[in-house]
């Protein structure tokens, strides 16, 4: 696909085209079986309204009187006037049967990649996005494909076909001006259609957006149901939900008055057409230019090409629709990842698993750096922990280390290479973390526990929920380990999600380990306990732990005390207790609070 979004029509049906006709051998001759089938069937639809003339004319009697001209039935043009309309409908629906499979796998295919491109996006992009926005717009893009193919192909292209076909079968029998009457009937229903159509969209496209805002607001509302009702502001949250379905409403009031105005002057076009060629005929009939039969094929005719046209207005009006809800997902496709692997980047090659920030600077907007020239080292099998008041940058060199951001200055390095010069996936397999803020899957707590290494089995799952000091609670569980944690895992308390977490990355085993506030929501007693199975699965790993109390990490090796994106101090427990400097302040008012506590 085209890395930005398309800037008109015809570029996004230039963008379908390859799914039209797919690598795979078998779902060309589908194509082509489909293709086959949509000529066979339009051929017969055209023929239909001849043999219904013939079969007219037989049965007018002429000289002969009307018993006469019963027995002179055409048998054989009525039974071929049936066997064409099977035709008719009979290939149609083959047509469709055959095609379902190439549409469908065109879907799954555009879905699989927007999917795949939202994840290789950069954490700010979806930082800055709106989840509920997002989803949105990829369902109406992915159901816009799917009416796109099947459309475009089947009723625009064979309604065009039909139009054409109809157009030179009354020329041939009767004369060019037929032909024209046709042809400009149609040529003034769609100059129409399309004028109007591109009035609405404006409309169509201020739904999308009050409605993506509503869906927004209404889901962002639910995710936080605990804060909304910690704050009585149930009133507050449904007034903002109803201002944008105020928005949606004047939208659709607006696209639904402005259809009424489209459907009108298509109706009086189709009208004023069919009668102009009717009397036309009528004339001719009177003239003797005309049989009664000619009479009744150009009727057949003019019923059966304008009710697929009036269709055809409904056709485009979605087709258009489609497009405008494909410029978001477009939009979505061409956004271009922040961090990128560079085209020589290679695997990173873990020996011992140390650690180091060199001289870096990095900043989320340029104006302000969080990290003003940090330098740290950890040796492999060591644990350096980062401390500090908020703000003053731990977290952020945790997403530096995973280079969910490249830094502005300086570089990060695992065991001397540079992180930006290896693979993402690789730097990401070597590195687990247990994060402050938790979050799971709305699944099982066995599949967010096996989430760490999917392919695990349930006596590892089980071994590392022991470890985490999780497995008593999920087998005292009615369902143990397939009870659901409900979304985000809002049926499991802090602790409980944050057991889970460190379970999950204790399966994954990596040989460097990342904790954010790893024990930040768990009681004295469970903190305790917990952080002696962290202390147990990080010895002989390379350790950086994030925390803001400082009694979890007295025995580590090193520790760095941050303040305004630098490093103030550094040193073990005891020398910066020694020091009497900012890490001994902190300690004291720790000391302070737990004892009041």
């Amino acid at each position: 696909m085209p890395s930005g979004g398309p800037a008109h029509p015809g570029r996004t049906l230039r963008t379908l085209l390859p799914y039209l006709w797919p690598p795979d051998t078998g779902m060309r001759a589908r194509v082509v079986i489909a293709l086959i089938c949509l000529g066979g069937a339009k051929g017969a639809t055209v023929y239909v309204p001849v043999l219904f003339g013939d079969a007219v004319d037989a049965l007018s009697p002429a000289k002969e009187d009307a018993a006469s001209a019963a027995i002179a039935v055409p048998v054989l043009l009525i039974l071929a006037y049936g066997l064409a309309r099977i035709l008719s409908s009979g290939l149609a629906e083959l047509r469709n049967a055959v095609f379902v499979r190439v549409a469908q796998r065109a879907i799954r295919a555009v879905g699989m990649r927007t999917f795949r491109h939202l994840h290789n996006l950069s954490l700010r992009f979806h930082l800055d996005r709106r989840t509920g926005g997002i989803s949105r717009a990829i369902e109406r893009g992915t159901q816009g494909v799917e009416f796109l193919l099947n459309f475009v192909l089947f009723n625009i292209v064979p309604t065009a076909l039909e139009i054409v076909l109809v157009a030179g079968v009354l020329w041939g029998f009767f004369n060019a001006w037929y032909a024209l009457l046709i042809v400009g009937t149609v040529g003034l229903y769609a100059a129409y259609t399309v004028r109007l159509t591109e009035w609405r969209i404006a409309i169509r496209r201020r739904m999308n957006e009050t409605e993506s805002e509503a869906a927004t607001r209404a889901i962002d509302s639910l995710l936080n149901y605990e804060t909304v009702k910690y704050f009585n502001n149930e009133d507050h949250e449904a007034a903002r939900f109803d201002e944008a379905l105020k928005g949606y409403e004047r939208a659709a009031i607006d696209s639904r008055s402005s259809l009424a105005v489209l459907n009108t002057g298509q109706a009086v076009i189709i009208a004023v057409g069919l009668v102009v060629i009717m009397l036309m005929a009528g004339y001719d009939v009177k003239s003797g230019a005309m049989t009664v039969g000619d009479f009744a094929m150009v009727n057949t005719y003019l019923l059966q090409l304008f009710i697929p046209l009036n269709f055809l207005g409904t056709a485009y009006r979605e087709i258009r629709r489609s497009l405008a809800d494909l410029e978001h997902m477009f939009d979505l496709l061409g956004a271009e990842p922040e961090v990128t692997d560079r085209p020589d980047a290679e695997p990173l090659h873990v020996a011992g698993g140390a650690v180091d920030f060199d001289n870096v600077w990095f900043g989320y907007h340029p104006e302000r750096p969080v990290l003003k020239g940090v330098s740290f080292h950890v040796p492999p099998g060591h644990t350096v922990a980062l401390v500090g008041p908020t703000g003053a940058g731990k977290s952020t060199i945790a997403r530096l280390l995973f280079r969910f951001y490249d830094v502005t200055d300086g570089a990060v390095r695992l065991d001397g290479q540079d992180v930006r010069r290896v693979t993402q996936d690789s730097l990401r397999r070597a590195i687990g973390i247990v994060p402050q803020d938790t979050v799971l899957f709305n699944d099982t707590i066995g599949y967010n526990i096996a989430y760490g290494r999917p392919d695990a089995t349930q006596e590892e799952v089980e071994h590392v929920a022991r470890l985490a000091r999780i497995h008593d609670f999920v087998a005292s569980l009615p369902e143990g380990y397939e009870t659901r944690v409900g979304e985000r895992g809002l049926k499991l308390s802090g602790g409980e999600k944050q057991r889970v977490a460190i379970a999950r990355t204790m399966l994954k085993d990596p040989p460097i380990l990342v904790f954010d506030e790893a024990t930040s929501a768990l009681d004295t007693h469970t903190e305790k306990e917990i952080q002696a199975a962290l202390n147990a699965v990080s010895s002989g790993r390379t350790t950086v732990m994030i925390a803001h109390r400082l009694s979890t990490v007295v025995h580590a090796d090193e520790i760095i005390v941050l303040e305004d994106g630098q490093v103030a101090e550094r040193g073990t427990h005891g020398d910066l207790l020694d020091k009497g400097g900012a890490y001994a302040r902190l300690w004291e008012r720790q000391q302070e609070g737990e004892a009041t506590g």
